[in-house]
């Protein structure tokens, strides 16, 4: 009796050393940011990518969101890495997709949207949010610029084997809440830390009833609840999102479960049936509220902090917060789903006077499908900007900054201090929130009849 994460740990070991066990990896996805110097380190000591076939790159983190500003990066340290990935691929023979082909995009959207990230695998990448692509019954998680190189040169990594959190969400969603508003709650109920040392395995029929664009937002933020890994059982939502991609590869799901919940060391559990939407007031995103609550009150020193950061204060509402930039996009909101969601929101309407609203897809075919549906053109129409496919402002490495002291509502994953950019005050929320929140000039719960979506 085991895991589903046990089960894929285990048929991955090649040897143990005490507590370290080596174990193989079937994908390995790398971005600009932490791979030069593993490069380097090959170089060095004359190595070579033990498995190119297994890799694959993308420019997502430093690429700018313009035309204008992709044609002349004036970033010098932006553009030296860069420049950098597309030499490091074409030297050791990896397949890369660069700021100019089909395929680029954010690489927690691409590699499932491609169909390289597939049920039972273990994948790494230099980058936390690598969690991901457990939606998919993978085993993902991110690693340092040190194990970059490891895994180049051998295609296996030393790793601990982690505890099992079981996290069970029942209840069915009402109109105008989404996966997003569930995984916000859950850490704002139980924390950031509660996954520490943990592979944490979302289920129960919340999570059954989601199609896979929502699965992927839910283990996308299992790295801000504390886990290294966040899992879902593949299932035949599953192999019909895998069927329509470039890369499908036929897999068997058959024993890709967890045998009885008695296998979990610790369970979690979260009702979603009467769940509002969420949105953070604070730096971490544990610090949130539903939309209809008060801020709470200070009980300690990281929410005086926090209050001071945000210039907000207790018992205060969301109506006090002064809206003045929005974000839609990330790895974790910037598939098609999340956008078709948005542009419900904005359709017919324009973004209130004063606010900077920016919608940024998380890849060229999210990008082709809006403007081929005509999402693209309801942002536009809207008032919204409708950017090429970049991490964007979700983290402040290329010139897409949130201006110091600003409110920005955003689809992203993290709100912490100067994330955005220097000083940014960050506030997560849903992609139909933020879109609601442009166009009426303030946060809105739109699980109020009176803001639901056009249809």
């Amino acid at each position: 009796m085991s895991t589903l994460y046990d089960k894929v740990f285990n048929k991955h070991v090649i040897t143990k050393d005490g507590e370290l066990y080596l174990i193989y990896v079937d994908r390995h996805y790398i971005h600009e940011i932490t791979s030069p110097q593993a490069f380097e380190g090959l170089r060095m000591y004359n190595r070579t990518v033990r498995r190119p076939d297994k890799t694959f790159g993308t420019m997502d983190h430093n690429t700018p969101t313009t035309k204008e500003e992709r044609e002349n990066i004036t970033d010098k340290l932006a553009k030296m890495q860069l420049d950098a990935l597309k030499e490091n691929c074409e030297e050791f023979n990896i397949d890369l997709v660069d700021m100019n082909h089909e395929d680029n995009g954010i690489v927690h959207i691409i590699g499932p949207e491609l169909g390289l990230t597939r049920p039972g695998e273990t994948i790494v990448c230099g980058d936390s949010h690598t969690a991901t692509h457990g939606a998919f019954g993978a085993l993902a998680f991110g690693i340092g610029t040190t194990e970059v190189e490891h895994v180049l040169a051998t295609q296996t990594i030393w790793n601990k084997k982690l505890k099992n959190l079981g996290v069970k969400i029942t209840g069915k969603l009402k109109k105008g809440v989404y996966s997003k508003d569930v995984i916000l709650a859950l850490i704002k109920k139980y924390g950031v830390s509660i996954g520490n040392g943990y592979a944490a395995e979302f289920y129960g029929d919340t999570i059954e009833n989601m199609d896979m664009d929502e699965r992927m937002t839910i283990c996308n933020m299992a790295i801000e609840a504390g886990a290294k890994v966040g899992m879902i059982k593949p299932d035949s939502t599953t192999i019909e999102y895998l069927k329509n991609t470039k890369y499908y590869k036929e897999v068997n799901i058959d024993d890709l479960y967890t045998d009885s919940e008695e296998d979990y060391d610790k369970i979690i559990t979260l009702d979603v049936s009467n769940l509002k939407p969420q949105i953070t007031w604070g730096t971490n995103p544990s610090q949130g509220i539903s939309v209809d609550e008060k801020f709470p009150e200070i009980k300690d020193e990281s929410y005086k902090k926090a209050y001071e950061y945000m210039d907000l204060k207790p018992n205060q509402t969301v109506d006090d917060i002064k809206v003045e930039e929005v974000f839609i996009g990330s790895c974790t909101n910037g598939r098609y789903s999340d956008l078709l969601e948005a542009s419900k929101y904005v359709k017919g309407k324009k973004v209130k006077e004063g606010i900077k609203a920016v919608v940024v897809p998380g890849s060229m075919a999210v990008y082709r499908k809006a403007i081929e549906t005509g999402v693209k053109d309801i942002f536009i129409d809207a008032g919204f900007e409708f950017r090429l496919p970049s991490c964007s402002s979700c983290l402040g490495m290329n010139p897409d900054l949130v201006k110091p002291y600003a409110h920005c509502i955003s689809s992203s994953n993290r709100n912490f201090e100067g994330r955005q950019g220097a000083n940014a005050r960050t506030h997560l929320a849903s992609p139909a929130t933020c879109a609601a929140s442009a166009v009426h000039g303030k946060i809105v719960d739109i699980s109020k009849e009176e803001y639901y979506g056009e249809v």
